[in-house]
């Protein structure tokens, strides 16, 4: 009877709403659960999305790396009149994070890295690579800040020339100082300083102005 006592005194105060509580856990549990299940399907449905983004990503890589490769290819012998080039990717157990490394031969040079290149041969590689991939996906308007402004007027004006063929796709706006792309562009814009502390805006349409001087 002690026995039977004490365990029952062990049992504590009866708990009348035992059987509510009960219920409003297993209402609150069974909520809770759906909401994990939810999740849970919810992170299986993001991992599969980003599985197929990847696998397109690659895809699309890697065709259009190839296609900026050989435009760079073949860019980089109109501009440099010669040479040759390569994009070359290297090894990577993930190629969307693989590093490109640019590999440039002017002409009568040998084949290098493009680290290895003077300034202006530098500055021609990397106008040749953004033809190149301008020439992907041509773009309906580009601006182009001083970006000959390290060549010589030889390669200057190569790239003038190839400038002007190429806006035959895409509109051009470029700041520049060199005079071979000045001779070739549509419109000129210049700022001038009359008075001090006063900047004017002059322009001139080439070809008018070519039409006035030829007769003279």
């Amino acid at each position: 009877v002690g026995k039977l006592r004490r365990q029952m005194s062990a049992l504590g105060n009866i708990n009348v709403d035992a059987i509510e509580q009960s219920q409003e856990l297993s209402v609150s549990y069974e909520e809770e659960s759906a909401r994990r299940d939810d999740l849970v399907k919810a992170e299986e449905d993001m991992v599969k999305i980003i599985k197929d983004l990847s696998a397109e990503m690659l895809s699309r890589f890697e065709d259009q790396f190839q296609q900026i490769r050989t435009n760079f290819i073949k860019i980089f012998k109109e501009l440099f009149n010669g040479g040759t080039a390569d994009l070359i990717l290297q090894d990577s157990d993930d190629l969307l994070e693989a590093g490109i490394e640019i590999v440039a031969q002017p002409p009568e040079k040998k084949l290098q890295s493009i680290t290895l290149l003077s300034g202006g041969e530098k500055a021609l590689t990397a106008i040749a690579i953004l033809f190149a991939i301008l020439r992907l996906k041509p773009m309906p308007f580009c601006i182009l800040d001083e970006i000959e402004a390290a060549l010589d007027d030889a390669n200057a004006g190569r790239f003038a020339k190839y400038l002007r063929r190429f806006s035959e796709e895409t509109q051009f706006v470029v700041i520049t100082h060199r005079k071979p792309t000045m001779e070739l562009a549509d419109n000129l814009y210049g700022v001038t300083m009359e008075e001090k502390g006063v900047s004017k805006i002059v322009s001139v349409q080439l070809s008018e102005a070519v039409s006035v001087a030829e007769p003279a």
